[in-house]
């Protein structure tokens, strides 16, 4: 009578094997089928790659982000009315709106599809914020791929971009002060270390900038548009090659003569992004005269005259900034902008500088009586790191003690 146990067993686990491979199948034809929807003009060959490649990074091929269909989202937003339109740029059209079974606010990004964002970077954007989770990072909602359509759905970033703030400040809207800046620059920093270091392989950003800097109500800063993001150098690679592609401006040099990316490639595109945050000026601006046109250019001879360095704060500042914060900031900038890449610093290295940089100070230049062990992290910057940096005399940065920076 009690034989039949084993055999019912038996016919237990074989139901839970088929149960199992069945979401494991579910799971990969997600991904498969996600892939399929999105048409290339290119060979469908391209796109496999772009798959094969991020999925390296993990996960179990299944997207956790929603599928929308284009009705839902056009009634998000008003069918794109014009007054929900909070972004414009080469990609397409951002606005506003409002998912219902979500009660949820979002920005909707709809791509033009003549823009500068092609399948490809739609592909790549989908499934790299799909695997990839940070709270300096833009949480993407839900994409749509409706026919032709190629509507990206994010969190709502109440603030819109670090460029808002920083470079196309209104008269009547008060300027960023000093303590918000670098908490914006440490978070952004933030973002790049759990990209260069918590993932595996690791990503390179590739458009790091201020107009994709968003901050939310608090001025908490997330990366977005991660279209552009590509796989770092994994086993005893040194780099990757691909087309140079990104801002100019930002871009190091070495990846822009070369196509040669690395993680400090997206090192010197922050210290760019952080010296636009220092002196309030764009990373090109061809309205000033032309020997101030490009911010570095303009401002690597004024890193090598101390007497100049304050000349260097963003006016709208007022003056009202710590000294010693000023020249220690322009050291962590001096040293991402360094012309060789072996040279800069560790994204590592540049956090545990700013989390020094970004503690509120008293009117002494000196640590609120909050003081940590992290204090000691910038304590050596002097006007002359900041010289030598730029005269290239500095030793080789490329793992960085904390004292030292």
């Amino acid at each position: 009578m009690f034989r039949c146990f084993p055999c019912c067993c038996k016919s237990e686990e074989v139901r839970k094997s088929f149960k199992k491979n069945k979401i494991d199948q579910k799971q990969r034809s997600t991904l498969a089928s996600f892939v399929e929807r999105i048409s290339f003009k290119s060979s469908n060959s391209g796109k496999q790659i772009i798959t094969d490649e991020i999925l390296k990074l993990g996960g179990n091929g299944n997207i956790a982000s929603k599928t929308f269909t284009f009705r839902e989202l056009a009634t998000a937003t008003k069918n794109f009315k014009p007054e929900c339109l909070v972004g414009e740029g080469g990609f397409g059209r951002v606005y506003k709106g409002f998912i219902d079974n979500l009660n949820q606010v979002v920005a909707v990004k709809q791509l033009d599809r003549n823009g500068l964002q092609g399948n490809r970077e739609f592909l790549v954007e989908v499934l790299m914020l799909s695997l990839l989770h940070h709270q300096n990072l833009v949480n993407l909602i839900g994409y749509c791929a409706d026919g032709e359509q190629r509507i990206l759905v994010y969190e709502y970033m109440a603030l819109g971009s670090l460029e808002d703030h920083l470079l196309d400040v209104p008269p009547n809207r008060q300027p960023l002060d000093w303590g918000t800046r670098m908490k914006i620059a440490q978070g952004a920093a933030r973002g790049l270390e759990y990209l260069h270091d918590k993932a595996s392989p690791p990503v390179i950003y590739r458009d790091f900038k201020a107009s994709n800097i968003l901050l939310d109500e608090d001025y908490n800063p997330k990366l977005s548009d991660f279209g552009l993001a590509k796989l770092g150098p994994t086993g005893d690679k040194s780099h990757v090659s691909t087309r140079v592609m990104g801002t100019y401006g930002y871009c190091a040099p070495e990846y822009a003569m070369t196509g040669q990316l690395t993680t400090m490639s997206d090192v010197y595109s922050f210290g760019v992004v952080f010296l636009e945050i220092i002196t309030g000026r764009r990373a090109i601006d061809t309205s000033k005269p032309t020997d101030e046109q490009n911010l570095v250019t303009w401002a690597q001879p004024l890193f090598k005259d101390k007497n100049k360095f304050t000349l260097m704060a963003d006016p709208r500042l007022e003056g009202n900034f710590p000294v010693k914060g000023l020249y220690q900031a322009l050291a962590v900038a001096a040293m991402c902008l360094q012309e060789e890449a072996s040279t800069r610093p560790l994204i590592t290295d540049v956090v545990t500088a700013l989390e020094y940089l970004s503690i509120p100070k008293n009117e002494n230049d000196e640590e609120t009586p909050k003081d940590t062990p992290k204090s000691q992290c910038t304590d050596r910057i002097s006007s002359e790191d900041v010289r030598s940096n730029c005269d290239g005399t500095s030793e080789k940065h490329s793992n960085v003690e904390a004292n030292e920076l």
